[in-house]
């Protein structure tokens, strides 16, 4: 671990916040990648993977963006909630507003609870999109650490933007076969399945590099980026991932998947950050 931060530490920001966002998407194509050796996965098992997912999300949100975004704000001598207050708004707005206009279908849910407008694209297009929603708000955290980094801020630091890539980098893996699976039972080829699985964290590194962009040209962002990162992530996690895990009768599994996700993160970031 320490020959990996100093080697961040040795590059472009930028660069680094590509890097990182890269290695959140390959772990999301080796997740799905499962699908070429597992013909199958239970329910029980993926709404476990989709709790997990939840609770790094939510630990994230908390540990690497919103207490270093209050921490800055009062720094730079703004009041702490301010920042923060509005950034997050402003982060599930622009989820929201996605999520009404982009045309994506939950995982586990029925072809007649399509979110959206109306559209004739097929089942496996809108499954990847909702997913994509979602991985849009993840590479932007990423992106947004590494770029306070960049701008030198004390309260962002080489470490805790590992910490935050490995958390997404964690939670993509069975991201990666919780999407996977339900394409091939839908009667896609392995093959299919997993280019689909795949293609629906490959916005995360776009995302990250326009995120480290935007927060080393216009510092005084940063605490209103990293909120709004949040903002987005929670809305995520309350609209899509959390309702994901409820259709079937592992609420209770899910729940503790959560909770280890939770747990993992948080270690992380204060371990790292």
């Amino acid at each position: 671990m320490p020959e990996i931060l100093a080697f961040f530490e040795r590059i472009d920001p930028i660069l680094g916040a590509l890097l990182a966002t890269t290695f959140t998407w390959l772990v999301t194509a080796a997740g799905a990648g499962i699908v070429l050796l597992v013909p199958s996965m239970g329910r029980r098992s993926l709404d476990a993977m989709l709790g997990f997912t939840g609770g790094v999300m939510v630990a994230a949100s908390f540990w690497s963006l919103l207490a270093p975004a209050i921490e800055m704000s009062e720094r730079m001598g703004v009041p702490g909630w301010l920042p923060a207050a509005v950034g997050f708004g402003a982060g599930a707005l622009f989820i929201y507003a996605l999520d009404k206009v982009l045309p994506h279908l939950h995982i586990n849910f029925g072809p007649d609870q399509v979110e959206g407008v109306k559209t004739p694209w097929q089942r496996t297009t809108l499954l990847v999109l909702a997913i994509t929603l979602h991985n849009i708000p993840e590479g932007l955290a990423v992106g947004v650490l590494f770029g306070g980094v960049a701008a030198g801020i004390p309260e962002a630091t080489i470490g805790g933007a590992v910490a935050l890539a490995l958390g997404i980098g964690l939670q993509n893996f069975p991201e990666g076969i919780a999407v996977a699976m339900p394409l091939r039972r839908a009667g896609l080829s392995k093959g299919k399945s997993f280019f689909y699985g795949q293609l629906s964290a490959i916005v995360e590194p776009l995302a990250g590099v326009v995120g480290a962009a935007a927060v080393l040209f216009m510092q005084p962002i940063l605490p209103y980026a990293l909120a709004f990162a949040a903002g987005a992530m929670i809305y995520v996690v309350v609209e899509e991932v959390i309702p994901e895990t409820q259709q079937a009768d592992n609420t209770d599994l899910a729940t503790l998947g959560f909770i280890g996700g939770f747990i993992i993160m948080m270690i992380l970031d204060v371990a790292l950050g």
